[in-house]
């Protein structure tokens, strides 16, 4: 199949979704736009550019996750490539500009939108993935196509599916005078990435970790995804670049990632347990502490959403059926 895919059948439902003319959304006249990407230096030749503690709309064009820049003596190596072609394009003249040299290597660490839309502005050939990322673009790519043109508008222009072509099967692989350990986890998806530099002992978390903000799981498994954050922190490191949130050197983000999926998993169980209906569920009260975490409220009521349906197949007695 092409490694790019079709955006018609994105576009068609990005019609019916807003239920208004899709050209409307993308005036010919209007002026391009740009994003603002501050590289933060983390120490020297590792640079992290900020998402915005938001969900995705048209203001922040869809930049809401961290992406991470490493310089080695074969070129710059980048670790996801952001929500948009147009971001792509301004990522990989900032990885440039940042390092004297071409980009030798991109990494995805998950499959979600705001981390891979980017990848257009690279030659496929350089952009590696594991096979469980690639199957999720494959079979949920167009989807996330048409729920981010809906969201972000016109950031989005241009912007298609792009399949990376290389897989992902070793556990190191040297790009110049860098070794980075390529970490092969799940929970926050079916397939996460997350790389250990042995240069500077910095762990690059995608998803796995979240800080000071919400974590997202419209396709989790929390019990892996725990799994994985105890694996993390058996690592020694000097810092740890979360998907999402400030880079620090503690353990932070793994302790506030860990701590909000028991809490809320909890809280949403015991609503069901309690028969409690969807509405009621989302209603409830979250613990004090998650007033300080952006998007808390927000991304709570998107999980009761994701799991109530889980619980429901897996506890409900089977109509007609033997359970």
């Amino acid at each position: 199949m092409s490694a790019t895919l079709s955006r018609r059948n994105a576009l068609a439902a990005l019609s019916g979704l807003a239920g208004a003319p899709i050209l409307s959304m993308f005036d010919a006249e209007a002026a391009p736009k740009a994003y603002t990407l501050m590289p933060q230096k983390l120490t020297d030749g590792v640079w992290m550019v900020a998402g915005v503690p938001e969900a995705i709309n048209t203001a922040n064009g869809g930049a809401i996750a961290n992406i991470s820049i490493l310089s080695t003596s074969e070129g710059a190596v980048i670790i996801d490539t952001g929500p948009s072609k147009r971001y792509g394009e301004q990522l990989r003249v900032l990885a440039q500009s940042l390092t004297g040299k071409d980009v030798a290597r991109v990494y995805l660490t998950h499959f979600h939108p705001d981390h891979v839309f980017g990848t257009q502005a690279f030659p496929a050939e350089s952009v590696a993935a594991t096979e469980g990322v690639i199957k999720g673009l494959t079979e949920l790519g167009e989807g996330f196509s048409a729920a981010m043109y809906q969201a972000a508008g016109d950031w989005m222009r241009g912007t298609e599916v792009v399949l990376p072509k290389h897989v992902i099967t070793s556990s190191v692989e040297d790009i110049g005078d860098r070794r980075l350990r390529l970490l092969r986890m799940k929970g926050h998806t079916a397939s996460d990435l997350a790389i250990f530099d042995e240069q500077t002992g910095i762990i690059f978390a995608g998803d796995l970790v979240f800080l000071d903000r919400a974590p997202t799981t419209p396709h989790a498994d929390i019990g892996a995804w725990k799994v994985a954050l105890a694996n993390l922190g058996g690592i020694p490191h000097t810092m740890i670049v979360p998907g999402h949130g400030p880079a620090e050197d503690n353990t932070r983000g793994l302790d506030q990632t860990r701590v909000w999926l028991t809490e809320i998993d909890a809280i949403i169980g015991q609503a069901f347990e309690r028969g409690l209906d969807m509405t009621e569920a989302i209603a409830l009260p979250l613990p004090e502490w998650t007033n300080k975490i952006a998007l808390a409220r927000y991304e709570y009521e998107r999980t009761v959403m994701h799991l109530y349906p889980k619980l429901e197949a897996a506890k409900l007695p089977k109509v007609g059926g033997r359970g």
